[in-house]
């Protein structure tokens, strides 16, 4: 069959169902290395970026930084193992008396020029990485099989995508043939220095408690015996921080949004707790 070639127009049509980064505060963002100059550089090539890191380091934020700095239109999909390709690309639905197309988030995107972005990509169904091989290469297009169309990309389309190699290792992983279609930025938790600065940024807790906060983490981090399949993230940290503010005590923030997420066994959270309780 071939091929008809769909050029969409440069001047991007605004999806009421998207936030306009242009009427938002830009979200804090503390830069670790070169991460910024890099995606920029990217989105410049238009070449697709994979953030791997554990947890909680700062991957979305990451990308909600950089499109606001942009001034880009940004549509963030969380895959699942239910989300396929129909639900990125587009499906017919009855709509009274007809049948009509509706475009799917990675066809918006596609189309208008937005920066899409695949949170924990490796937990999507295979036929979702099939779809976006094609706007990863030379080619930079989107088939529609249901529509046997295929739609030149926006110029100033860009993809991005996220995985915790950590948690999906032996279980979902991107092959290598995925992997090498993307650069990739790695992220991890950020010095104790950064850190602390960024609870204080977030939260306004003061700093005497971030730094109480930033060492509780680390300890736990480098209880690696625990055998705990995640550990403590930024995220959790800034949780625990904004209770803290508002007035909730200390012990029991650190509990509740630190030691609590992190297992379920009963006696590693009495003994997490017992060692957070000393160090807050």
């Amino acid at each position: 069959m071939e091929k008809t070639l769909i050029k969409p127009s440069l001047k991007p049509t605004i999806l009421k169902t998207e936030t306009q980064h242009t009427n938002t505060e830009t979200p804090f963002y503390k830069p670790i290395a070169k991460e910024i100059e890099v995606f920029e550089q990217a989105f410049t090539n238009k070449i697709p970026v994979l953030l791997k890191g554990p947890t909680g380091t700062g991957k979305t934020r990451f990308v909600d930084f950089m499109t606001h700095k942009l001034n880009k239109e940004l549509i963030t999909i969380s895959c699942h193992e239910e989300t396929s390709s129909t639900d990125l690309i587009g499906r017919y639905i009855i709509k009274g008396a007809e049948t009509v197309w509706i475009d799917g988030p990675l066809t918006k995107a596609v189309k208008e020029g937005a920066v899409i972005y695949l949170d924990e990509i490796a937990e999507a169904r295979p036929d979702v990485i099939v779809a976006i091989h094609s706007l990863t290469d030379h080619r930079k297009e989107l088939y529609i099989d249901k529509l046997g169309k295929t739609i030149k990309a926006h110029p100033d389309f860009m993809l991005v995508a996220s995985f915790n190699p950590g948690y999906q290792k032996g279980f979902k992983e991107l092959k290598p043939s995925t992997r090498q279609r993307f650069i990739a930025l790695a992220f991890n938790y950020p010095n104790e220095k950064d850190e602390a600065e960024i609870l204080i940024n977030e939260t306004q807790i003061d700093a005497s408690t971030a730094k109480k906060l930033v060492a509780i983490a680390n300890k736990i981090r480098n209880l690696t015996e625990l055998g705990l399949t995640e550990t403590v993230s930024t995220r959790l940290l800034v949780d625990a921080a904004k209770l803290i503010h508002t007035g909730l005590g200390k012990r029991l923030a650190v509990r509740v949004a630190v030691v609590e997420p992190l297992t379920d066994d009963i006696e590693i959270t009495e003994a997490l707790s017992d060692l957070c309780d000393l160090m807050i």
